[in-house]
């Protein structure tokens, strides 16, 4: 069975809470990515900052720029530990409005996993060059 770990992208953009959302937006456009995860120094993962977040704010653009991450972040952040099974990611991704999760280890963050992700190992099944998502 796969689990998170065996997915998951491991070179994740971050932002800190304290970190100017008008960066995070930065990050969000050149990276063509619809959300960023927001930790401490040390890596822990305390939420996520997405489109949807700063467009639900929609304030003038002159206050945006001295705004930190943390007035717009999603909190509580919905995560998956590094050893849960892809079929709960999946599932999770299905069933919620949200693109893409955390993977942390030990509370620290290690990876994401987008919808795409989960795509691309299902059409991997498909050509039989992995095992099935789902469990034997």
């Amino acid at each position: 069975m796969l689990k998170a770990r065996n997915i998951m992208t491991q070179s994740v953009y971050c932002v800190k809470p304290n970190t100017p959302v008008h960066e995070a937006m930065e990050i969000l456009v050149e990276r063509n990515i619809s959300g960023i995860p927001v930790v401490e120094e040390d890596m822990t993962l305390i939420a996520v900052i997405s489109e949807k977040d700063i467009l639900r704010f929609n304030i003038d653009l002159e206050v945006l720029v001295n705004k930190p991450v943390s007035d717009f972040m999603t909190q509580p952040v919905i995560f998956f530990e590094e050893d849960e099974c892809i079929l709960d990611v999946c599932k999770c991704l299905a069933n919620n409005d949200f693109r893409r999760v955390p993977v942390t280890s030990g509370g620290r963050l290690v990876g994401v996993i987008s919808r795409r992700d989960i795509i691309k190992i299902m059409l991997k099944a498909a050509h039989g060059h992995t095992k099935c998502v789902r469990p034997s």
